[in-house]
Order: C-alpha cells, then sequence, then structure tokens
C-alpha cells in the first residue's frame, strides 16, 4: 500500500487520522487453539484463498470439521496448562457468547484478571475497558499501563484520555505522541483535535504524523486490506 507524503502542508490531518482506522475496528489476528499460537488475519486470508484454511499453519492440525464443544475442550486443555493467549480468548467468549456459550460478565472478568497476571496485554486493556466503563479511574488506569508496557497502543491511548481528564494534559499528550507514532488512528485523531484547537504546536503534529504514517504503513499488507474488505461485505450484507 502506497501512502502520499505525510505532511500537513499538503495532506489533511483528518484523512490521515483515519487511515488506519479499519485495522482499529477488526481484530487482526486470530488464536488457534491446537498449538496455542497467534496467526494475523492478512495470513489467514491468504491461507483461504489458496484453499489451505483447513488446517492449522502452525502444527497442521485439522480445524475445520470442529464442533463447538471439541473447540472448548481443546481450548480448556490449553486453559489448564496456564496458556495465557487460551485464557483470554475464553474470557472473550463469554463475553461475545460465542462457541455456543451464554455470555457471562462474572466469568469473562475472571477469566481475563488471570490471563492479565499471566502476562496478557489484550486481558489488561479490557479489564481496563470494563472498569473505565465503571467509573472506576484508578483500575482502569492501572490494567492500561499494565498493557501500554506491553506494548498495547490502544491501552496507552485510552491512558491519555483519563490522563487528560485529569487535568494532566502534558502527560496525556505525550501517551497521545507515542500510541500515534506506533499507528494507533484514536490517539492521532485525538491529537489532530488537539491541534485544530491550537493546543499542539504544528512542529509537533507534523512529526507525529510523519511516525504515525510509516507505522501504518508497516501494518498495512494487501492481505490484510483483502481481509478488511471481506469483513466489511459481510458486516454490510448481515452475515
Amino acid at each position: 500500500m502506497t501512502l502520499p507524503p505525510a505532511t500537513i502542508t499538503s495532506i489533511p490531518i483528518y484523512d490521515f487520522a483515519m487511515a488506519n482506522q479499519e485495522l482499529a475496528k477488526e481484530d487482526m489476528e486470530d488464536y488457534y487453539s491446537c498449538c496455542g499460537n497467534y496467526i494475523c488475519s492478512g495470513c489467514i486470508h491468504s491461507l483461504c484463498m489458496s484453499g489451505n484454511y483447513a488446517h492449522c499453519p502452525f502444527c497442521k492440525a485439522e480445524t475445520m470439521s470442529k464442533t463447538n464443544e471439541e473447540r472448548i475442550e481443546e481450548m480448556m486443555k490449553r486453559v489448564e496448562a496456564n496458556d495465557a493467549g487460551a485464557i483470554y480468548a475464553l474470557g472473550s467468549y463469554y463475553h461475545h457468547g460465542g462457541l455456543g456459550l451464554h455470555q457471562d460478565g462474572e466469568k469473562e472478568i475472571e477469566l481475563w484478571k488471570q490471563a492479565a497476571r499471566l502476562g496478557s496485554s489484550k486481558a489488561h486493556h479490557n479489564l481496563g475497558n470494563v472498569f473505565y466503563e465503571g467509573g472506576d479511574m484508578k483500575k482502569a488506569k492501572f490494567h492500561y499501563e499494565a498493557a501500554a508496557i506491553a506494548g498495547h497502543e490502544g491501552a496507552r491511548s485510552n491512558l491519555g484520555d483519563i490522563e487528560g481528564r485529569s487535568g494532566n494534559v502534558e502527560r496525556g499528550f505525550k501517551h497521545w505522541i507515542i500510541a500515534a507514532s506506533a499507528g494507533d488512528c484514536n490517539a492521532m485523531y485525538n491529537l489532530q483535535q488537539a491541534f485544530e484547537q491550537g493546543l499542539m504546536p504544528r512542529e509537533a503534529i507534523d512529526l507525529t504524523l510523519t511516525a504515525y504514517n510509516s507505522s501504518c504503513k508497516e501494518m498495512r499488507s494487501e492481505a490484510r486490506d483483502a481481509f478488511i474488505r471481506t469483513m466489511a461485505e459481510i458486516n454490510d450484507h448481515g452475515m
């Protein structure tokens, strides 16, 4: 994917703030409980196009014909082995009601806490969201910080929001700049809003925008874009 030059003199900031939004909307990796590995959605799309989607690309285990019960049984084996990815994924299934499981808020939080203790940045981020929505900013900040330290830029962007709302504007900007430079579209959008309100100097927004565009370019690929288009078509048709 080729992006235009990253200068606010020639390209509206808003266009670039949304340039990576599609990646932010979609979960761009999937967990394989057969062997405990993650694979990016672009690679999954490529596997589908090549006709090799019926087997795990890592351990070659058959994946398509399994029932929900078999998938849960397989995942539980990894949960019992303290696999943070499996524990996080199981919590997410309780959150969404996937694999035939009923939605259960208590179980999802319990599992995410367990996964967080084992180092899952995704679990920390989701717990941060739970506590943020519940109004407990102290716990939300704790989990966002843990996720951010582990490299979760969405959590760092949320930290910027918490700091800004607490009156620590400079600290909030620092979090947004770091997150945006790593390709987080929400952080870039917040900085764009700050720039338009005269709260951020032109030089700083231009440098951050350049880093943002570079990170977006690294994360985009033909396969990932094809996956995004496929998901958009599925969502448009209500499938």
